[in-house]
């Protein structure tokens, strides 16, 4: 008994720390697990130690007294969290009507409590929202597109404009929304077809995918995949980006070819496509959910071989584009693609030429968050990105929204580029654009017909 006493005592002393570590850490991206139940959990554990501890006797000794402390530490830094939490949170609700106007457009937010989301919607601080699997999650589809048509409907009462709805929907493993959602095969089965049938199976797969996320309400779809398929390998380190299996091919023409079929067939049902994830994360092994991560590759080469399916997609789409989180070290070695001025505005937008919509990966994954993310946040808007995407942790917006909100009153934001991406945003989602285009085309073709 004396010895599963001191075993217990040595388990308490090693877990205090670690405890009070989460406790003061609660916001964190990687504790979502432990938010609402966990973390009361964690506070009643702390609160029925101490009072055990108190029970034995154990204040009556310097060490004795030290380990209550600790285990008084995880209720009260759980409590200086929440508190600092909420302060932000109270700052950017209270922004005003200009910087909300300025800002907001520029932030998509994943969100799991409808009253918290509609209340950023109305107010304007945000520009769209992102659904995913915990959105769905026991709830049937009439549900899921009730709570989005409310959405849009908070939003035109207020006079604003429609959100931009943005879902996951690549094919394979990556289908967030499916179930009940239609499972549509990874586009990478196709490549062993003939051309003409790479085609028509990809444009079929958009069309399925299209047609149900605008029955949905979605506006937005989150795919194809455009980076080049690595070689076979194998990557412990690699737990979410799993690049070897969502790419399409190791032939830029091959992912050129499918990729643009499917997005026809997206676009043609009303949902606009998003290319990801340039600069190409193919040849990048470390994975960018939890890591910084370097593409060293020489532009050159890029231009002749991962780059070609981004702009002929492009070209022939009215696609968004998708910057991901690797630092291309030939162009910008300082910071990641997401927040480069020199990739973003100087070879998408001047080299390209290229004026649709700009987005980045999710700021919560560990290659921004884990780093300055309010640096981040204002290199990405001075550098032309239109929309900053806060996926995984919604709660993580405030803090996002807050750099961006602190900069713009300090003077840190590019004016000139804010007001360019606004016109960008204004003209509308990209499948409004390409509808436009194909109808005139249509028309055109009618016309000359007669």
């Amino acid at each position: 008994m004396q010895f599963l006493r001191r075993i217990g005592l040595i388990l308490l002393w090693l877990t205090a720390p670690l405890v009070a570590f989460a406790a003061a850490n609660k916001n964190d991206p990687y504790l979502v697990p432990l938010r609402g139940a966990g973390n009361i959990a964690l506070v009643v554990a702390s609160i029925v130690i101490v009072i055990v501890l108190l029970r034995r006797g154990r204040w009556h000794t310097i060490a004795g007294k030290l380990l209550v402390l600790l285990w008084c530490l995880p209720p009260l830094l759980m409590s200086a969290a929440q508190l600092k939490f909420e302060l932000r949170k109270h700052d950017v609700l209270a922004a005003s009507a200009s910087e909300a106007r300025q800002l907001g457009p520029h932030f998509m937010v994943g969100y799991s409590s409808l009253p918290e989301v509609a209340r950023l919607a109305e107010q304007g601080l945000i520009g769209g929202v992102y659904v995913t699997r915990h959105n769905i999650r026991g709830r049937t589809i009439e549900a899921l597109r009730a709570e989005i048509a409310a959405l849009q409907d908070k939003r035109r009462a207020a006079g604003l404009p429609p959100l931009i709805v943005a879902a996951d929907q690549e094919g394979g493993i990556v289908g967030h929304l499916a179930p009940p959602l239609t499972k549509v095969p990874a586009l990478a089965t196709l490549t062993g077809l003939g051309p003409d049938d790479q085609q028509a199976k990809a444009e079929e797969f958009g069309r399925i995918h299209g047609r149900e996320l605008a029955g949905l309400g979605v506006n937005l779809n989150l795919a194809p995949v455009l980076d080049l398929k690595p070689p076979a390998r194998r990557n412990r380190l690699d737990f979410h980006t799993l690049i070897g299996q969502r790419a399409i091919a190791t032939d830029p023409a091959v992912v050129s070819t499918i990729a643009s079929a499917y997005v026809r067939g997206l676009e043609e049902s009303g949902v606009g496509a998003t290319l990801k994830h340039f600069p190409g994360i193919g040849r990048v092994r470390t994975d960018t959910h939890h890591f910084s991560a370097n593409l060293n590759t020489p532009v050159k080469e890029l231009e002749a071989t991962d780059w070609l399916p981004f702009r002929e997609v492009l070209s022939h789409s009215r696609s968004a584009l998708m910057v991901g989180h690797v630092t291309l070290t030939a162009v910008d070695p300082d910071r990641a693609a997401s927040h480069s001025k020199r990739v973003v505005d100087g070879i998408i937008r001047d080299k390209w030429g290229y004026q649709g919509m700009v987005m980045t990966d999710d700021l919560v994954m560990g290659a921004i968050y884990q780093n300055d993310v309010c640096k981040a946040v204002l290199e990405a808007i001075n550098a032309g990105v239109d929309l900053l995407l806060v996926a995984y942790d919604g709660a993580q917006f405030y803090r996002v929204f807050a750099c961006a909100l602190e900069g713009s009153r300090q003077g840190k934001l590019d004016a000139a580029m804010l007001r360019a991406s606004a016109v960008r945003l204004e003209r509308g989602f990209p499948t409004e654009q390409a509808r436009a285009a194909r109808t005139s085309s249509a028309l055109l073709s009618g016309n000359k017909a007669r």
